[in-house]
């Protein structure tokens, strides 16, 4: 119930979200899913899982959650400032300038102010103005030619490193250009018990229900799609995707 497949935090916040920014996507059944809930035994253990009655309920969260990642939370726009953020921060903890023990503590307020006194990038001003980076090259993980380094999403100094050469390589300076890959483990994951009309309880999980549904092949295709490999520069600029794909091998 506080963190799963159906736990209530994205009940509320799909909704919630979804009526703050003024888009018809993150409807859910939220009725008839709380409806069809059940505890069940499972591996000698009691779990909460889902009557099979309830497995529509269930497709409607899931695409809720597939259109609001699509269209709200990867949206270009949010993806840019994330990436500006996140290279704010870096540098800001390289600086010595922020400790990265206080960040689960700080509010949102307190570190823009402390990160935009020791900012020596720019980024925090343009974060405070609004002047987020453009987009200069927008492409599917596949289309890439190349496979995409495992190293891209999880690690801030190689990632640096990389965006820096790109800069170079286009005649920008550092931290003048972001590339940014979102990355959700499990976005669309399942893994819930499921009591089926007999009374017997069978698991639904990423590898599906044999024979029954084959909805976690397509949540990971749903996940794949709504992923996009994006470069933003300070200044319009033309980033080629052969320059991108350098930098990521180097």
């Amino acid at each position: 119930m506080i963190s799963g497949s159906i736990d209530l935090d994205k009940l509320d916040y799909l909704r919630r979200d979804a009526l703050m920014c003024g888009v018809p996507y993150g409807q859910v059944d939220v009725d008839r899913l709380l409806h069809c809930l059940a505890v069940v035994e499972l591996d000698a253990r009691r779990a909460v899982g889902i009557r099979e009655k309830g497995l529509a309920a269930l497709e409607s969260l899931l695409f809720a959650k597939y259109q609001m990642y699509r269209n709200v939370y990867w949206h270009h726009a949010v993806r840019s400032a994330t990436a500006m953020f996140k290279r704010l921060i870096r540098e800001a903890v390289v600086d010595r300038h922020l400790d990265p023990a206080i960040l689960g503590e700080a509010t949102d307020d307190w570190l823009m102010r402390d990160l935009a006194a020791s900012d020596r990038t720019g980024l925090a001003d343009a974060l405070r103005e609004r002047r987020l980076y453009k987009r200069a090259l927008e492409l599917l993980p596949a289309e890439l030619g190349v496979s995409v380094p495992p190293w891209l999403p999880g690690d801030p100094q190689r990632l640096a490193t990389a965006e820096d050469a790109l800069a170079r390589a286009v005649g920008l300076g550092p931290c003048e250009v972001l590339i940014d890959l979102p990355h959700k483990q499990a976005m669309l994951g399942l893994d819930l018990p499921i009591l089926r009309r007999d009374g017997t309880v069978d698991r639904l999980t990423q590898q599906g229900w044999p024979g029954r549904m084959d909805l976690p092949p397509f949540a990971a295709s749903l996940a794949e799609s709504a992923c996009r490999l994006r470069v933003f520069t300070r200044r319009p600029v033309v980033v080629e995707a052969a320059a991108l794909v350098e930098v990521l091998g180097s």
